[in-house]
């Protein structure tokens, strides 16, 4: 049992840790976007009639701002705002009356992002290894239970720790 125990618990560390992580990065969506960083960028420009805006007009704005984005298209939400769509997910808000621009630029979170994709089951590869990690963890923690005898193991101490461990996310659920 301790042989089983120690190898799956070293071969397994590193991915729930990952999975660790990747998880709180999830947990606090509301605040943090693990997917994508939004740099977001204010600028001002002399203002302009609506009936002069088009691409090219545009392009010399992002040009002129030093912004490196392809224009996919744009439309005017109002008669005084002109939103502009860029490659990659980015967009531009320009005020027609002040001349005030917002840039958002969007940026994959190359590490953060792959790994937080786990958690929504890619595929159904992961969908396989995903039971195959939980029966592992299930052997493992058999095994764990296994190992300690006397007033630390499951008749002891270890029995208590273990129940408050299944107690706690069961009372999550039912309150």
């Amino acid at each position: 049992m301790r042989l089983i125990h120690r190898d799956l618990s070293y071969i397994f560390a590193g991915m729930l840790l990952i999975y660790a992580i990747s998880g709180i990065a999830l947990n606090h969506k509301d605040t943090f976007n693990s997917q994508y960083s939004i740099e977001r960028s204010e600028y001002h420009i002399t203002p302009v009639i609506k009936n002069e805006i088009n691409h090219a007009c545009i392009q010399a704005w992002l040009d002129t701002l030093a912004i490196d984005n392809q224009i996919l298209q744009y439309y005017f939400p109002d008669s005084t705002n002109l939103k502009v769509f860029l490659k990659g997910n980015s967009n531009m808000l320009v005020s027609l009356t002040d001349g005030h621009v917002v840039v958002e630029q969007v940026h994959k979170r190359p590490i953060l992002g792959a790994l937080s994709k786990l958690h929504y089951n890619p595929n159904k590869a992961w969908t396989w290894f995903s039971d195959l990690f939980a029966i592992s963890m299930i052997i493992v923690i058999i095994t764990g239970i296994g190992m300690l005898k006397g007033k630390h193991g499951l008749w002891g101490i270890g029995g208590i720790e273990l129940l408050i461990g299944m107690l706690i996310p069961l009372l999550f659920v039912l309150l």
